[in-house]
């Protein structure tokens, strides 16, 4: 039986909070004259690895996301961040999962690809935004600031740190269906010249999204310290502690050879009675030490220590036995059944380890100032894992219940791996306009593998050097026009497999980058534009794979995502507006699978447009009122190109204010996203050799109070 759709009208949650706020902004404005603050503050990028050389000065493209940005969006977690960048998209978001994006195309790997104050993580958890200060988004290849990485782009997460002036902040945010999370946020220095510093950020919230059968909770502790031993020496030490615990939504698929109808987004899969929560805890503890040398030159160390452990449970969909003996192996019946399965992998265990030493400075060489950065970066990973289970439970259509067998009948594998990276890094100041960046990394790695019962165990080595070379030219003061090359390295291995011919041995898979951009600002509108080509070679079995010695993993072509990016900000009167649009023309080529070769990869779209528009209202001092808007055109499901979702444009509209009374700001933030509650297919993932189809999420309106003491 079909479930009744709810009628929600989000312009009376809007128009409560304009009508009661602006009250509360004309008593405001009646104890205090408005004041204007107009001007541009440039943000730096701790990911692109170039100290604090503003990003607008940088030969490279990159998305800084402020934690004030994302609270006035009414962003909670990673994946939103598809809502701000046109080069940023989903790669198989689920509602109580972590997150995965992809970046100019392809997907970024969440245990290389993320860094946390520039250290490497493992991002396959949970991670939460209540003590991040930013995030970035480094856009290409980033073998110059990782050792291996997937191309695309990096994420690195900025924490919080003790500030110079006190902080008292205290948020109650409401999201439908009955989301409520409470938070804190106190900074305070103290001592003799107040030479000791404390942030500490708390955090929980009771999880009940719009999507059916995903209620859970969630709780994080950080804290935050520095000691100002002298003028030239720094010590910082943070720890973090989460836990999220909520059952995950599972994806939809194509019915036999069509793409239905969306459907309804609340709906979930994974609604078996005996569905457990994915339970994600993380702990992360780092230290550093600045000190400075001389005027000149100063070293960094920088320590840090993750923790995780996960417990990964879904009754999850997998293919279909059709009642007339059929078998779809990658999507669901023409009826929209399919098979269910008990999946469990408990206990899971992430650690990761990691020290970087640097040594920055500059020099003066004729008429050639160098800014250099000399490091070594080592780092440890060990994941332990248990036996899982992936049961067969039956064949089911949505509602229908079946048993569940939790026996643990399949293994799971460990993985070692010890990564040592000397890394140089020199931008060169030819005269007052051409300046030349260069860069380089040396990697040496060591990974192993077992499964849980001890067979097919790998062990490999390798070295391998990236390297990374641009010139800019700032042809007027603020306006710069650069060209970059890059090189970055991913690394895999044959299982060792009888069916494999070269059980055991290692694959390297080099990706390579050129790219022309173009960067400017004047007082009230900045721009950017980029035109890139990216190149990743491919690494696949090739033979049938079915018997001893018929399989071979080997170089198997390229992706190549050739592409242009810009945005645009511009600022007039009491109106700002932005806008950001990406063009991809992504290709497979040079595959021993022609069926594949010219194909568009799955799951992303060729063109993608964002836009904003922001206005401050006069009548009432501190208003913003905001529209955005994106469209994301079609997708391929499958690497055949067989069939596409459609694309897509969605609306969304925001309002906040910031009221003064005596000490005390109060900041309120309103918004709707998804305003016309548009039905469609958001993303299609091919995930495990299957297809995957993903809601757009559903109208959804949020509150948020804030109160700074």
């Amino acid at each position: 039986m079909a479930t009744p759709r709810r009628h929600f009208r989000p312009r009376r949650l809007v128009l409560a909070c304009l009508a009661g706020c602006s009250t509360a902004g004309a008593f405001a404005q009646a104890q205090l004259d408005p004041v204007t603050i107009t001007g541009r503050v440039t943000p730096t990028i701790n990911a692109a690895g170039w100290g604090e050389v503003p990003l607008a000065k940088l030969p490279l493209q990159a998305g800084v996301f402020t934690a004030e940005r994302l609270l006035d969006r009414g962003a909670t977690r990673l994946s939103d961040l598809t809502n701000f960048d046109p080069a940023v998209s989903d790669a198989y978001n689920a509602e109580g999962y972590w997150d995965q994006l992809t970046v100019r195309g392809y997907v970024i790997d969440n245990r290389f690809n993320y860094r946390r104050d520039g250290l490497p993580i493992n991002a396959e958890t949970s991670i939460p935004l209540d003590n991040k200060a930013q995030v970035e988004v480094l856009k290409g290849i980033s073998g110059m600031q990782a050792g291996t990485s997937a191309p695309g782009g990096l994420v690195n997460l900025v924490v919080k740190r003790p500030l110079d002036t006190p902080l008292r902040r205290a948020a109650v945010d409401w999201r439908e269906k009955s989301t409520l999370t409470g938070a804190v946020d106190l900074s305070d220095r103290f001592g003799a010249e107040r030479a000791f510093g404390v942030r500490l950020n708390a955090a929980a919230a009771h999880l009940d999204p719009l999507v059916r059968d995903s209620r859970g909770s969630r709780q994080m502790l950080a804290v935050a310290g520095d000691w100002r031993l002298g003028a030239g020496t720094l010590l910082e030490a943070e720890v973090e502690s989460s836990h999220r615990s909520q059952p995950s939504q599972a994806a939809f698929s194509m019915w036999g050879d069509r793409v239905p109808a969306p459907v309804d987004p609340r709906r979930n899969l994974n609604d078996q009675r005996w569905s457990l929560p994915v339970v994600l805890d993380g702990d992360t503890a780092s230290l550093r030490w600045r000190q400075t040398l001389s005027a000149d030159w100063s070293f960094i160390a920088h320590a840090a220590t993750q923790r995780l452990r996960s417990d990964d449970r879904i009754a999850f969909p997998f293919g279909c036995s059709a009642a007339d003996g059929t078998y779809y192996p990658d999507r669901y019946c023409p009826d929209g059944s399919f098979d269910l399965y008990d999946f469990r992998s408990e206990n899971e265990r992430r650690r990761t380890d990691a020290l970087d030493l640097s040594l920055t400075g500059r020099v003066q060489v004729g008429s050639w100032a160098h800014a250099l950065t000399l490091g070594v970066l080592n780092s440890r990973v060990k994941n332990r894992f248990q036996r899982q289970a992936f049961n067969y439970v039956g064949t089911v259509g949505p509602g229908d219940e079946t048993p569940a067998d939790p026996t643990l009948t399949d293994e799971n594998t460990q993985r070692d791996e010890h990564t040592s990276e000397v890394y140089a890094r020199d931008a060169i100041a030819i005269d007052a306009r051409w300046t030349a960046w260069l860069g380089v990394r040396h990697t040496r790695l060591h990974r192993q593998s077992v499964r849980t019962d001890g067979s097919r165990p790998t062990d490999y080595r390798q070295t391998f050097t990236t390297p990374f070379v641009a010139l800019s030219y700032a042809y007027v003061p603020d306006q710069l026009v650069y060209a970059s090359w890059g090189r970055g390295m991913e690394s895999s291995v044959a299982p060792n497999r009888t069916r494999y011919t070269n059980a055991g041995e290692a694959s390297t898979q080099t990706s390579r980058q050129a790219e022309l951009g173009l960067k400017g600002s004047t007082e009230s509108l900045e721009w950017s534009a980029a035109l890139f080509d990216v190149v990743k070679h491919i690494a696949a079995d090739i033979g049938s794979c079915d018997d001893p010695g018929t399989c071979t993993y080997q170089p198997d072509g390229t992706q190549r995502h050739l592409g242009g990016e810009g945005s645009i900000s511009w600022r007039t009167g009491a109106w700002t507006w932005l806008a950001g649009a990406q063009w991809l023309r992504a290709r497979r080529e040079g595959s021993a699978n022609a069926g594949v070769n010219g194909n568009m990869p799955y799951n992303v779209p060729a063109r993608t447009l964002k836009l904003q528009a922001e206005h401050r209202l006069a009548a009432v001092p501190g208003l913003v009122i905001e529209g955005s808007g994106r469209y994301t055109s079609r997708r391929y499901v499958d690497p055949l190109n067989s069939a596409s979702i459609p694309g897509y444009a969605v609306l969304g509209v925001a309002a906040r204010q910031a009221v003064r009374f005596g000490a005390q700001t109060l900041t309120w933030r309103a918004g709707v996203d998804n305003l016309t509650d548009k039905r469609a297919w958001r993303e299609s993932p091919f995930q495990f050799g299957h297809v995957y189809l993903y809601p757009l999420r559903p109208r959804t309106a949020w509150l948020g109070v804030q109160v700074d003491l």
